[in-house]
């Protein structure tokens, strides 16, 4: 094996994870209750981008330890509350979500992710709207 050949394939599994473009990205969350008056638009980030994966053919002649699947996933976040207005005193006006701070790719948790990615439009509003810079 030539030292170049050995030389390009380790710089490759060493910088893999820092150009998989996995990075925190602006994302408007929309989010209404049934008793409240309004919908909140809330300006947050997310995790997004993509991430190096290996996958090959031959699965049944490799360890699952070969295979990887990752995906753009949290490594830091906080979880920030926003009031929805227009809301009767009777109801939560109160909503928390996660704002990321840094990003990796990784296994998906689905403690805190959602690890399907699926084309159906819901984050939109059906009540009036109001924006919440955080």
């Amino acid at each position: 094996m030539s030292p170049f050949f050995v030389i390009a394939l380790l710089f490759g599994l060493t910088f893999s994870q820092a150009a998989s473009l996995c990075a925190p990205s602006e994302y408007i969350i929309h989010v209404e209750k049934r008793e409240c008056a309004y919908c909140l638009a809330i300006n947050t980030t997310i995790c997004a981008g993509f991430c190096m994966t290996r996958d090959s053919n031959g699965k049944k002649l490799l360890l699952k330890s070969a295979l990887s699947q990752n995906v753009c996933t949290y490594k830091e976040m906080l979880y920030q509350t926003a009031l929805i207005p227009g809301c009767p005193h009777h109801a939560i006006p109160y909503y928390s979500y996660p704002v990321a701070v840094s990003c990796k790719c990784g296994k998906c948790n689905t403690d805190y992710s959602d690890c399907v990615h699926e084309k159906v439009r819901t984050n939109y509003c059906t009540k009036p709207q109001k924006l919440c810079n955080m």
